[in-house]
């Protein structure tokens, strides 16, 4: 199916099913677009990669870190913001891809979204279980050891058991009314962006330059590999794209939304980061909770349990959009018939698809529980990326084919600018472990064999009208 006919039919499906009520309700502005934009990216990556990073490969310059993956990311948002606007239904890169690239590229895509969003929300309920028990460890409520982290992660330690519960907490606020999901993260990304503000403002005055000496301890090679790893962090506008079909104007709000996100947010990264290793030294940073241990550094525990504070409920709104993410990929390649339709059907009152949503939430909750931190971002960061790749060979390759396509934002200095985010891309992949490329190559193989053995033979797009399977 062509450029032009996959969005036709994609257009007459999202009318016919808001005539029929059976679609979305369009309820999000550009505003509650930008916060689940930052909801996605600031998060566990400024409150606890920031520390982790530091202290085991780039120091100080870790802040030099978020600028290489921040070029990476950001030619990267430049093409999604071109397709936001081209093609405004759910599915983030699995559509565009579908759209450009054809039905089998659209799958991988898809599927490698499926776990990068997935594993996204398991990393941040680690993070977001840090600091709340750091919040219960200032109360004098500390949990038992074996609740307290997966196995290896600490003495005594069993299971995550608060970040487990965070993920199927989320879970179960994103089966309700897609606007009661939204003002909560609205709320939370408010908390947190203030709680960032206030660690910048507080943390200067008490900045020690002999801190950052060394700049870079583990030279530019560790430089690199932190880039690789906080790429994590720089990601996550990408979420606001799935919500295509629940904004009021998405062909002018999505592209708007993605970029504000990823400039509020990236500028934020980078005065944590000095902040952070000028107040305390890099090596002590390596914890799940850095910011806390930052403060007492310094002798301002009374900062640390309001950061904390603020870190629990700004976390969750990362949770909730990368969740919110993973559900309507899988929606929207269930409805296009393959994956089954039956994870394709929208909550009868609620108007959310309830049933990814949950699945996914148990699914993360398990990952949450049982896993280190950095292993599961690691894992993470290969999808992002390789969507990354992708995306920016399509701009490229759809500047070629339909230059007329109606375009409401337009990437700047194309073929440049896609080329400087796959080049980075390619290399920040290459500068991760071979572990993680192992689990990946497993997640993609079981993909391919579902997509051959179902996908490609139920899919209804790749069939005739008049043979394809009615839509739920």
């Amino acid at each position: 199916m062509s450029f032009r006919e996959l969005t036709r039919a994609k257009s007459i499906e999202l009318l016919r099913r808001e005539e029929d009520g059976k679609g979305f309700n369009r309820v999000l502005d550009v505003w509650q677009l930008t916060s689940i934009g930052l909801g996605g990216i600031i998060g566990v990556g400024i409150f606890v990669l920031t520390g982790v990073v530091a202290a085991t490969q780039a120091g100080p310059a870790v802040a030099l870190s978020f600028v290489i993956a921040g070029v990476a990311s950001g030619a990267a948002a430049l093409s999604y913001a071109e397709f936001a606007g081209l093609i405004p239904v759910a599915g983030s890169a699995y559509t565009y891809a579908y759209a450009v690239l054809g039905e089998l590229v659209a799958w991988i895509i898809g599927w490698d979204l499926l776990l990068e969003y997935a594993l996204v929300v398991a990393v941040v309920s680690i993070g977001w279980s840090g600091y709340f028990q750091a919040v219960l460890g200032q109360l004098g409520m500390p949990l038992p050891d074996w609740a307290s982290g997966a196995a290896g992660t600490g003495p005594g330690h069993v299971v995550d058991l608060l970040a487990a519960l965070g993920a199927i907490g989320v879970a179960g606020l994103l089966t309700l009314r897609i606007e009661w999901g939204a003002r909560f993260n609205t709320i939370m990304v408010i908390l947190k962006v203030a709680a960032v503000l206030f660690v910048i403002a507080i943390g200067a005055p008490h900045v020690r330059v002999e801190n950052w000496s060394p700049f870079m301890p583990f030279g530019f090679s560790g430089v690199a590999e932190g880039a690789a790893v906080v790429f994590f962090a720089v990601f996550g506008y990408d979420t606001l794209t799935t919500a295509a079909e629940e904004a009021r104007h998405p062909q002018r709000d999505l592209p708007r939304a993605v970029l504000l996100s990823l400039v509020i947010s990236l500028a934020l990264y980078v005065a944590m980061a000095l902040v952070l290793t000028g107040i305390a030294p890099y090596r002590t940073l390596g914890n799940p909770a850095p910011v806390v241990t930052a403060f007492e550094t310094i002798g301002l525990p009374w900062v640390a349990f309001i950061v904390s504070v603020a870190a629990v409920a700004g976390i969750t709104s990362v949770m909730l959009a990368f969740l919110l993410g993973c559900a309507r990929i899988w929606f929207a390649m269930s409805r296009d018939g393959l994956l089954p339709g039956w994870f394709a059907v929208l909550h009868p009152r609620f108007r959310t698809p309830h049933r990814p949503t949950l699945i996914a939430g148990a699914l993360t909750a398990t990952v949450a529980a049982v896993y280190p931190i950095k292993e599961v971002a690691e894992l993470v960061n290969i999808g992002a990326l390789s969507a990354f790749v992708v995306i920016c060979v399509a701009i490229i390759v759809l500047r070629k084919t339909r230059p007329d396509a109606p375009r409401t934002f337009r990437t700047p200095f194309v073929p440049f600018t896609p080329l400087v985010g796959i080049g980075f891309s390619l290399w920040l992949l290459s500068r991760l472990p071979p572990i993680a490329w192992e689990r990946f190559l497993i997640w993609m193989a079981v993909g391919l064999a579902i997509y051959f053995l179902y996908g490609r033979r139920h899919s209804r797009l790749a069939l005739p009208p008049s043979s394809a399977p009615p839509s739920k």
